[in-house]
């Protein structure tokens, strides 16, 4: 399974690092695996013919077997991701298996494809290579118990993880297809997440439902085991459904829509100077007070004897000034200073110009909007935090 994110890492101990991400193993992992052997045990006993203690052992060596895959199964995730130019961050093996988190998403369908397909098609090796091992094995012997477990776990955690459905790996060349045939790489997401709800729901009704139908009664035990499956499988999901729907939202981001145009006066201007550009501005080319509404402009931006933006005037910030006064009052007395660096280009859009406004947002709360050197409006940060919230 892998995770595509920017978000803080995985808590546990970092044993191993490969091509300098962590490997991570949780502390839910340990618990997982304390479980699995004292499940397993009882199992042992009844096949092969060992002490209680020898029961323990032998689970114990059968669940690190079981770690094993998982690291394996990340490996391929990161190696293949590596080839194909992704980053990796981390492996981690958790409570519930392990994820590969990505620095980035995937460049094409066919390396996401690549890279999701590579881990369950290792534990699929391995257990083939298990089971030619286990053939000649005494049946009954310690050896052919361990390896038939061994064989069986990775069919079934190769086989299930190709299942087409996120958060599975299956999920992730389900939504390469669908990237591959309409190209809309956030369509298929939204398609392999929509899936992966209906395959959680499938899960829950098959380990709960199933029993019930056929008279048998089912333990607290796998009550339990099939909530945390169910909700792991439905919290992928939904988060990949959910993230897919703020990516389109992202992607629709426009820095023109956003801006609220201006016109340019003079720095050493008064609010007199103001009030006739203002007035000479062209109702039919400007947005007034914020963005999507008509009407002429109500900023303007102060110009240096560059012609480089020093400020902003908010036109409602000075109708406070008397009319006797508009004319001696300075524009700096009511404008926001504008560092050097606290401008946007016109043409930006997308992650793009998320990525830029969030940097540049730092130096001032107002930006200048520049169409190559020439200033045409102001931006606010918060006009794009709400446009990101719709």
């Amino acid at each position: 399974m892998r995770a595509t994110g920017r978000d803080g890492g995985t808590r546990g101990w970092v044993v191993a690092r490969v091509a300098g991400a962590p490997v991570v193993v949780s502390p839910g992992w340990v618990l997982a695996a304390a479980v699995l052997t004292y499940l397993f045990a009882p199992t042992v006993r009844g096949l092969v013919a060992v002490s209680d203690v020898g029961s323990y052992v032998v689970a114990g060596v059968f669940v690190l077997l079981l770690l094993a895959s998982v690291f394996l199964h990340e490996l391929a995730h990161a190696l293949m991701a590596r080839r194909v130019g992704v980053p990796v961050q981390e492996l981690a093996v958790t409570l519930l298996g392990g994820h590969t988190r990505m620095g980035a998403a995937a460049p094409s369908p066919g390396s996401s494809a690549l890279v999701a397909v590579s881990g369950p098609v290792v534990n699929l090796v391995l257990g083939a290579v298990a089971w030619l091992l286990a053939a000649p094995a005494a049946p009954g012997g310690v050896a052919w118990l361990v390896l038939s477990a061994a064989a069986l776990a990775n069919v079934f955690v190769g086989a299930f993880n190709l299942v087409p459905g996120l958060p599975l790996d299956g999920g992730r060349v389900l939504e390469a297809l669908v990237w591959r045939v309409t190209g809309d790489r956030v369509r298929g997401t939204v398609v392999a997440g929509w899936v992966g709800r209906l395959v959680a729901v499938g899960v829950l009704a098959w380990m709960l439902l199933r029993p019930l139908l056929q008279g048998v009664q089912v333990s607290l035990l796998s009550v339990v085991w099939a909530a945390l499956v169910g909700a792991f499988l439905w919290s992928g999901a939904d988060q990949a459904v959910r993230a897919a729907r703020s990516e389109r939202t992202v992607e629709a981001l426009v820095v023109a829509r956003l801006m609220r145009p201006a016109v340019g006066v003079p720095a050493r201007g008064t609010v007199l100077d103001l009030d006739t550009a203002l007035a000479l501005a062209d109702p039919g080319r400007a947005t007034a007070g914020g963005p999507g509404q008509d009407g002429p402009p109500t900023h303007a931006f102060l110009q240096g004897l560059d012609g480089a933006v020093v400020g902003v005037v908010d036109a409602t910030a000075v109708a406070a000034v008397p009319p006797a006064l508009r004319a001696t009052t300075p524009l700096s007395a009511v404008a926001t200073p504008i560092p050097a660096g606290a401008v946007v280009p016109l043409a930006l859009s997308g992650r793009r110009a998320v990525e830029v406004v969030a940097a540049v947002a730092r130096l001032s709360p107002v930006l200048a909007v520049v169409d190559g050197s020439r200033p045409v409006g102001v931006l606010h940060p918060a006009d794009v935090a709400r446009a990101l919230r719709r």
